[in-house]
């Protein structure tokens, strides 16, 4: 299948041949691509020749001469050019099956495909993964990846997972170890299946994978108000227990919402080594406030700001801690409203589901010059909710000014803007 572009990157190679969103790639020096693992492969030459298809059908055939590591700057609408490899599975706490009808299309997607993990990060389970995809892997030497383990007991995750094919996950990872193929794994808690002992034995199990296992993640498993399917949540008792069995592992880390439910402090950074799963929510509290700890702060402002961080209820421990050096400064008002989710239920407390409607019920009511959001309630690359609205539907409802972290919560942004009253 061709790839879709769907813009440039200003002065790159590709705006300057031209190149626009809408047109297609169809081979590098006559080959086809599969994905962006294809293009950045084949594009490690100094001399090259593309076909363009235009979105007037013509196709151009185009020799050109770079830099050997130069990229084209062509943006594509997906990192998979043929088809997405899916989801087998039908696992018990899946957050797919946990979603109404009227989301963003994307929404409903179960993919697991070990490109996107190679590529983006997400998750696979291994459960599809083919004699010809290892041998892919192992011949570009692929990694790390992003696996989705849960539990190493067989008939369990046959359970979990409710796929006949996902007991031989011990297989698979022994592959990846023996292929020098380094992985991150992740564990989803769903207690009353793979918690305590049975965490224990997995745990064990991980532990003689040696240096190719990079860092295990434990999450609670998120159980929204349309699951039709009954499942435990994380409660304190099970989230104390669980940080006390993952101390005895040295490269195990429990992401902030255990800490939170077992009414602990977020660990120093110490914990969280190299901070490898921030995106799982592994150490995101922690990284805000070390990072806003770095920052110079003026003592006074020439004019009144006042700024409102409507944050995730998870984060709000941390922006109590921001908001009380913030308001040090002389001039600036700060405050933070977390963002209760009534759309999901109490039990989904993180920023990257927050849908605009809880949004705008939270800040509808404050006074503040600006309300600071982070992008992660964002579909990347865009201004649109989780329910189809967009930033712009909800400046105009309530009437406020937002300001949009672009890198998920970082603060120098904001800092920035303090900076500019002063």
């Amino acid at each position: 299948m061709p790839a879709k572009i769907s813009g440039v990157i200003q002065d790159s190679i590709a705006e300057e041949l031209e190149i626009e969103s809408g047109d297609e790639l169809l081979t590098i020096d006559g080959v086809v691509l599969q994905d962006m693992i294809d293009y950045n492969f084949y594009c490690k030459t100094e001399f090259l020749t593309i076909e363009i298809k235009k979105t007037n059908g013509e196709i151009e055939e185009i020799e050109l001469e770079k830099d050997y590591d130069e990229d084209l700057g062509i943006i594509f609408e997906s990192a998979v050019f043929d088809k997405v490899k899916p989801c087998l599975n039908n696992c018990i706490f899946c957050f797919v099956a946990q979603q109404p009808d009227g989301l963003r299309d994307t929404l409903y997607i179960k993919d697991d495909d070990y490109r996107l993990s190679y590529l983006q990060g997400t998750y696979i389970t291994t459960t599809n993964l083919s004699e010809k995809d290892k041998e892919r892997i192992s011949n570009l030497h692929l990694g790390p990846f992003y696996i989705s383990v849960h539990t190493t007991n067989p008939e369990l995750r046959v359970k979990m997972l409710r796929n006949p094919n996902a007991g031989k996950i011990m297989d698979n990872l022994n592959w990846f170890k023996e292929n020098d193929i380094p992985f991150h794994v992740q564990i989803v808690l769903c207690p009353g299946y793979n918690d305590g002992e049975e965490l224990k034995r997995t745990l064990d199990d991980l532990s003689t994978l040696g240096e190719a296992l990079l860092s295990v993640a434990i999450v609670p498993v998120g159980v929204t108000q349309f699951r039709e399917f009954e499942l435990k949540t994380v409660d304190e008792v099970c989230a104390r227990q669980t940080i006390e069995i993952s101390k005895k592992y040295p490269k195990v880390c429990c992401s902030d919402e255990f800490f939170l439910l077992a009414g602990f402090e977020i660990p120093n950074s110490d914990y969280y080594g190299n901070f490898s799963q921030l995106d799982d929510g592994v150490g995101s509290l922690r990284s805000l406030i070390d990072d806003f700890d770095t920052f110079e702060l003026p003592q006074k402002l020439s004019e009144p700001l006042n700024i409102c961080f409507a944050c995730s209820v998870a984060a709000k421990s941390a922006f109590e801690y921001v908001c009380n050096k913030l308001s040090k400064i002389e001039n600036l008002q700060v405050s933070y409203k977390p963002v209760i989710s009534t759309y999901w239920g109490k039990n989904i407390t993180v920023a990257g589901l927050i849908t605009s409607d809880d949004l705008i019920n939270t800040v509808k009511d404050i006074n503040s010059d600006y309300v600071v959001v982070p992008s992660i309630m964002l579909k990347p690359y865009s201004d649109l909710f989780l329910d189809g609205k967009s930033m712009r539907d909800v400046e105009e409802i309530t009437g406020k000014n937002f300001f949009i972290t672009q890198n998920n919560y970082s603060l120098s942004e904001v800092i920035d803007l303090i900076y500019q009253h002063v």
